[in-house]
């Protein structure tokens, strides 16, 4: 009877999260067929989403992506049938289709120097998670913040929220990639130390890190229940790719209109 209770709640919760919001605006002026047409397997796509649940993900993280997709192939001839595996509320982890996306503001993160072994394993192990349920440990953290923002200093704000339980049939869409890459160890925002021959340690967090003589650089992975859709941005370990750019853009070929009109939007 109280597992019952709890999975009437959580689906209820799971549903006004899940919610959309009004007054969304979407800056981007390339189709979602041009973003999917460059994508690489192994690439992550970052959403700024426009549900109630994005919003306090949005707040707590300082940050405009709210969520994560891993990119694991093509499904078919057309860019169209591209295929992202995510961690939804509701629905678990799943595979939808970039089109899904085609109304948000999105951001392509590439690993870099992959070997077809290497992205093998990453979609090998992604795919093993299909039907996992969301994890929603946090969920009702986050229902309180939706209620009322409470006055915290930025700097604290990530660790007020449970990024997850960590349970291996469970997953939100930032900790199922993080554990994904981690499979194949490659680094997303690693600790850095480095053992010194003097005894004196210098410790960083990601980045590239110079040491002094006799240095030898060590890495520690974080728990992948730490990782928010935001570090794969911020990782220097993964390449930000613009489907414009990759397009061949050329600003010369731009044609400007000669009367400035106000744009919808700002």
């Amino acid at each position: 009877m109280l597992n019952w209770v709890k999975q009437a709640t959580g689906a209820r919760l799971a549903g006004f999260l899940s919610k959309r919001l009004p007054g969304y605006h979407r800056f981007e002026s390339i189709s979602i067929d041009q973003t999917a047409s460059v994508l690489r397997t192994g690439d992550i796509l970052l959403v700024d989403g426009n549900t109630r649940i994005s919003t306090a993900i949005k707040y707590l993280t300082q940050s405009s992506w709210s969520h994560a997709c891993l990119y694991v192939g093509r499904g078919g001839e057309s860019s169209s049938a591209s295929t992202l595996l995510e961690a939804d509320l509701k629905e678990g982890v799943r595979l939808v289709e970039p089109n899904y996306y085609a109304d948000a503001n999105l951001r392509i993160c590439r690993p870099v120097g992959l070997s077809d072994e290497d992205r093998e394993a990453l979609v090998r192990f992604a795919m093993s998670k299909l039907g996992h349920q969301y994890d929603k440990k946090n969920v009702f953290d986050l229902v309180r913040y939706l209620i009322q923002k409470p006055v915290v200093p930025n700097r604290l704000r990530r660790s007020m929220i449970g990024l997850g339980s960590g349970e291996p049939t469970k997953a939100i869409c930032s900790t199922l990639i993080a554990e994904t890459f981690q499979s194949i160890d490659y680094p997303i925002l690693p600790v850095q130390d480095f053992v010194l021959t003097n005894k004196c340690k210098h410790l960083t967090l990601g980045g590239e890190a110079v040491g002094r003589g006799g240095e030898v650089p060590v890495f520690y992975r974080r728990h992948f229940t730490h990782y928010t859709p935001r570090d794969f941005d911020l990782s220097p370990y993964f390449r930000i790719v613009k489907p414009t750019l990759e397009q061949g853009f050329d600003y010369r070929k731009l044609k400007w209109s000669d009367v400035a009109e106000p744009i919808a939007g700002f």
